[in-house]
């Protein structure tokens, strides 16, 4: 089944007077590439989310933002380390009696060590992980049918222009044999223009050398290679999991017989036949840049 790479999933519950937010967006990517914005307090919940797309996709650039409104959500919390404060009063006092110095250690002289004093953002008292990755694995399903649906409009394109390649594969094999018969005739006539100038011929060698030159703008075994490669590619439409790499690689190599059909052969026909080929071939590329 064809998955494409591109979807957008959300979701947006309410727990407790709270309204959790969910959106995951995913892009193109040759591997798995995962990013999540997450409130401050709810960072740790970051390998939690990551497990959860992991098991959903495999190649893309996904995106997971996380947005939570309610009360007491990121309250701001002002922390003392007191360890740290009763050291610089004490070092303070030390100093006032080793040195003589006169003075009192106010408030105002303790705001000068601002590693004193910290400000927390804190998650709400109200448990929100359950929520959170019910809300997650919501929106993961969404853009999950967003992307099989997009999926199946790239695999319809995709047999179409394969039935095309294929059609002009058939045109192809069916020009072959007045191709070779007007290319050994190019060469006997080529030869006969010197035939008067030898004493002795070998007709037996001369048909032999006149065959294999002809066999060489034989492409036959391209074209059977071809016809291989397009039922290679429309089973493996049909297989499940991470399909674009694979896809893409047969592209490739079905290209690689379009240019070897190209380069032997000199018919106007074929040659356009290559053209147009080549042409589908590559918009096929660019299809299969985003599949899964």
């Amino acid at each position: 089944m064809v998955m494409s790479m591109t979807g957008y999933g959300t979701h947006v519950s309410e727990h407790r007077g709270h309204m959790i937010n969910i959106e995951i967006r995913s892009v193109n990517h040759r591997f798995l590439d995962f990013t999540a914005k997450l409130p401050s307090p709810f960072g740790s919940l970051e390998d939690e989310i990551k497990k959860i797309i992991q098991s959903t996709f495999h190649r893309g650039k996904v995106e997971v933002a996380l947005q939570i409104v309610g009360e007491n959500v990121n309250a701001r919390n002002v922390h003392t380390d007191w360890a740290v404060l009763d050291q610089y009063v004490s070092q303070l006092r030390m100093a006032q009696e080793r040195y003589g110095l006169s003075g009192e250690v106010s408030v105002d002289s303790l705001t000068l060590f601002p590693e004193i004093f910290s400000v927390r953002e804190e998650a709400s008292a109200i448990d929100l992980h359950a929520p959170i990755m019910e809300a997650i694995q919501t929106a993961a399903i969404q853009m999950k049918d967003m992307r099989l649906t997009e999926g199946q409009f790239l695999g319809n394109d995709l047999k179409k222009r394969l039935d095309c390649i294929k059609d002009m594969a058939k045109k192809i094999e069916f020009q072959r044999p007045a191709v070779i018969g007007a290319y050994k005739e190019r060469i006997w006539k080529r030869l006969n223009q010197h035939l008067s100038e030898l004493d002795e011929l070998d007709y037996d060698r001369i048909h032999q050398e006149v065959v294999l030159l002809a066999e060489k703008g034989d492409v036959t075994e391209e074209l059977t290679r071809l016809y291989s490669h397009i039922t290679h590619f429309q089973e493996t439409l049909k297989q499940e999991g991470t399909i674009g790499r694979k896809l893409d690689f047969i592209i490739q190599e079905m290209q690689r017989e379009g240019n070897t059909i190209g380069s032997k052969s000199n018919d106007p026909t074929i040659s356009e036949l290559v053209v147009n080929l080549k042409s589908e071939l590559e918009k096929m590329k660019e299809q299969v840049q985003n599949i899964e």
